[in-house]
Order: structure tokens, then sequence, then C-alpha cells
């Protein structure tokens, strides 16, 4: 739907906002929609970096056990 909205549609929605909320109060909305867009973006990149990282995670607390187990093999014999 929002392919559908077009300039002239962008303008009628700024001026129902102006007249609802007023001058002063449209960039601290702006504001907090910027904010809310940053923080959604920066989650829907965790969340797809995540998997990877937590791989990366996995596989290193694998070597430390593994490097662990050879140290205490040395030391044991």
């Amino acid at each position: 739907m929002p392919q559908n909205i077009g300039i002239p549609g962008l303008i009628l929605v700024l001026v129902i906002a102006l007249i609802i909320f007023g001058p002063s109060k449209l960039p601290e909305i702006g504001r907090a929609f910027g904010n809310t867009l940053k923080e959604f973006k920066k989650a829907t990149t965790e969340l797809v970096n995540g998997d990877s990282e937590e791989k990366k995670t996995v596989e290193k607390d694998d070597s430390n056990v593994q490097a662990m187990e050879r140290k205490h093999d040395k030391t044991g014999s």
C-alpha cells in the first residue's frame, strides 16, 4: 500500500499531521519515529547476525574445552 501514496498523498498526510499535532510537536514525533526505525533495524540486524555469532561462540567454547582437556591430559600423564 505505501507504494500507492505518491507525492500528493504524502503532502496530505503531512498537512493532516500538522493540523493534529501542531508545528511544535512535529520535530519530536519525527525524532521518535526515526529512533524507532533505527532500533527496529538494529534488532533485525542482530537477529540475522546473532546466529553466526552464536556459532562462533559455541566453536570458541568448544576449542577452549579441548585446549583445557589437552592441558589436563599432559599434566595428568
